[in-house]
């Protein structure tokens, strides 16, 4: 099992940038594949970004690349999104999220198995 609690959230104007962070917990961390979601209120939760347990392989949503970045220090078993040239449609509640396999569906939710509470990002215009 792993327990997962996120930082790093607050308000920043749009251009600006935030770095979440993930602590993670639980004998599975480092064999897990992890990855960053957010919801909007009144949006379905989407995925954001994702990287393997060995931080070799990820991937992100369209609407972030080239602007936010997952990193991973498994000797810290933490987990990071460093968000750059926000957008206030970047505004949501983010999740950091554990799982065991992407099964070519690398930032569906339902890949995930173990989820944060959660870290607010507004970022105003």
């Amino acid at each position: 099992q792993v327990q997962l609690v996120e930082s790093g959230g607050g308000s920043v104007q749009a251009g600006g940038s935030l770095r979440l962070s993930c602590a993670a917990s639980g004998r599975s961390y480092v064999s897990s594949i992890m990855g960053w979601f957010r919801q909007a209120p009144g949006k379905d939760r989407e995925g954001v970004a994702t990287i393997d347990s060995g931080g070799r392989m990820s991937y992100y949503a369209d609407s972030v690349k080239g602007r936010f970045t997952i990193s991973r220090d498994n000797a810290k078993n933490a987990v990071y999104l460093q968000m750059n040239s926000l957008k206030s449609e970047d505004t949501a509640m983010y999740f950091c999220a554990a799982g065991d396999k992407w099964l070519g569906l690398p930032l569906r939710p339902s890949r995930y198995n173990y989820w944060g509470q959660g870290t607010q990002v507004t970022v105003s215009s």
